[in-house]
């Protein structure tokens, strides 16, 4: 097995939850991004959680969804669902995710750390309208995250090395790459290329719920553009606050999409972040995300 392969099982892993009882589903944690779970794994898993209720295959039109605490990769993750409405096209379902905090000499002390609202419905027929597909290089002219990541490897300090280096479960090519270690101030619009191969054949809930997975990567760093900070900054806190989402048509994750990201307001120390899921000229998906962003700057 390759190792791209056992990226691809890793992820089918994290989607595929188990049920304790009913509307009660468990996930299993990841390291994603560090010792919190990943917030793309919480939306993905809770997509599936609500999707596994529906008494009919419905793919989700849409979500909107709050991270409330940060979450342990050392622990599952319980979701449980309840069903606001079930009607002859739109289904509505609330998920909360919890996990168990220990505490000395007590019993272990249940905390929400996602709640999320979302609402599914079958594909039919309407009126139909788009703007049209923004023009970037295609990605056969950009470089992999992967080989940009070994030009700016020298500049980051020994104990993140490993870490920076790992390999993504998503192949993404920027547009425009951005030195994460020196970033100067720029416009904050970025767009990226992404798909998952080796994917293979997916029902419409798992290719939504690692294409909501995907959308958590680079967008809270979208409102960070124009301060010329990074992820790599010393004494940034950055955490992402809250999450929307709306699927407009059909994809394959298996093939190229385009991430078309920006961000149109910075304020008290929280960014707005907007994205778009574009592919074969068609308008996918459409994101919002507000990020929390503090920078504490050292005391000289």
């Amino acid at each position: 097995m390759s190792d791209y392969s056992q990226l691809i099982d890793e992820l089918l892993a994290t989607v595929s939850l188990i049920e304790v009882s009913p509307d009660v589903f468990e996930g299993k944690s990841h390291d994603y991004v560090g010792s919190r779970i990943f917030g793309g794994q919480v939306l993905a898993q809770a997509i599936m959680a609500a999707a596994h209720t529906l008494d009919k295959d419905k793919p989700c039109h849409s979500l909107h969804g709050y991270f409330l605490r940060g979450g342990d990769i050392n622990q599952p993750v319980i979701y449980r669902v309840r069903r606001l409405r079930d009607g002859r096209s739109l289904s509505a379902r609330e998920v909360t995710a919890i996990q168990y905090k220990e505490v000395r000499g007590k019993a272990p002390i249940e905390q929400v750390i996602f709640s999320m609202i979302a609402s599914f419905s079958p594909m039919e027929e309407g009126l139909e309208y788009q703007e049209d597909m923004p023009v970037y290089p295609p990605p056969d002219d950009l470089l992999a995250e992967q080989d940009l990541k070994e030009e700016y490897v020298g500049k980051v300090p020994d104990a993140l090395k490993a870490r920076f280096m790992r390999r993504r479960h998503v192949e993404i090519k920027p547009v425009k790459p951005r030195d994460p270690i020196h970033p100067e101030p720029m416009k904050p619009k970025q767009a990226n290329w992404l798909r998952i191969r080796e994917l293979g054949n997916q029902p419409v809930a798992i290719q939504q719920a690692l294409l909501a997975f995907s959308s958590d990567f680079y967008l809270v760093g979208t409102g960070l553009m124009s301060h010329g900070v990074s992820f790599m900054t010393s004494g940034l806190q950055a955490a992402s606050i809250d999450h929307s989402m709306h699927f407009h048509r059909e994809f394959d994750l298996n093939d190229w999409l385009l991430y078309d990201m920006w961000s149109d307001t910075t304020s008290n120390a929280k960014g707005l972040n907007h994205g778009q899921f574009w592919q074969d000229g068609k308008l996918v998906a459409t994101v919002q995300q507000e990020g929390l962003m503090r920078l504490r700057v050292p005391k000289s």
